[in-house]
């Protein structure tokens, strides 16, 4: 289930990451990547460990976990610390796909990829999320403050930036619920039951799909 996220971020804290990005250091992408990645990572990311980090991090975290789309699609138990990244000119990111158990000490699985555009898609030339889906190839790029969520088991890739620079933070989610197939009818059936909650909250049909829907996230949900 590939989903697009409108609005995670609003003009103000868009131009807060605006100036901290202007006095962010940038590495090597390629310091943060596998044996497979590093091949055919070719960006730059913020230190983990500086102050322009955890001041993004509190912002635009803050804000992806709150939002009521992310939380209904990917029904988070673990969250990966994120990863603020740059492409200017020249750079990409060739095919690839998410290590499946990430962090240490505390490993998690990662269930679901989700990245967060940071600036407006007119800034720079191509640098389109490309995934790979059951029904083809799916180019994304997406306004600045909005985000996008997919399996982490797709196959994608960044087409290289041609001018311009293209600011994104990427992370990754242990779902309570496993399987992208549950997830995407747990997400279908909560779209279904919240119209009928703010509709006819005392109607029958809206208690049996709440019921329905509590039942099957008890029964799917690992905690």
């Amino acid at each position: 289930m590939l989903i697009t996220i409108p609005a995670v971020l609003g003009p103000a804290e868009l131009e807060a990451v605006g100036r901290l990005y202007a006095q962010a250091e940038f590495k090597d992408g390629k310091l943060s990547a596998g044996m497979a990645a590093r091949r055919v990572k070719h960006n730059e990311e913020l230190d983990q460990q500086s102050d322009v980090y955890k001041q993004l991090n509190g912002l635009v975290m803050s804000h992806l976990i709150r939002h009521p789309v992310f939380r209904s699609a990917v029904l988070p138990h673990k969250l990966a610390s994120p990863f603020f990244a740059r492409y200017t000119q020249g750079m990409g990111y060739g095919d690839h796909i998410d290590d499946p158990v990430m962090g240490s000490p505390h490993h998690y699985r990662s269930d679901v990829s989700t990245t967060v555009f940071l600036n407006p898609p007119e800034e720079y030339g191509d640098g389109e999320l490309v995934i790979r889906t059951t029904y083809g190839e799916k180019a994304v790029k997406l306004p600045a403050g909005h985000a996008v969520v997919y399996p982490s088991h797709s196959l994608h890739r960044i087409n290289t930036v041609s001018h311009g620079e293209r600011r994104v933070m990427v992370t990754w989610i242990q779902s309570m619920v496993r399987d992208a197939a549950q997830r995407e009818l747990l997400f279908n059936l909560n779209q279904v039951r919240e119209r009928h909650l703010r509709k006819a909250p005392e109607d029958e049909d809206t208690k049996q799909l709440e019921t329905v829907y509590a039942n099957l996230v008890r029964m799917w949900a690992e905690v």
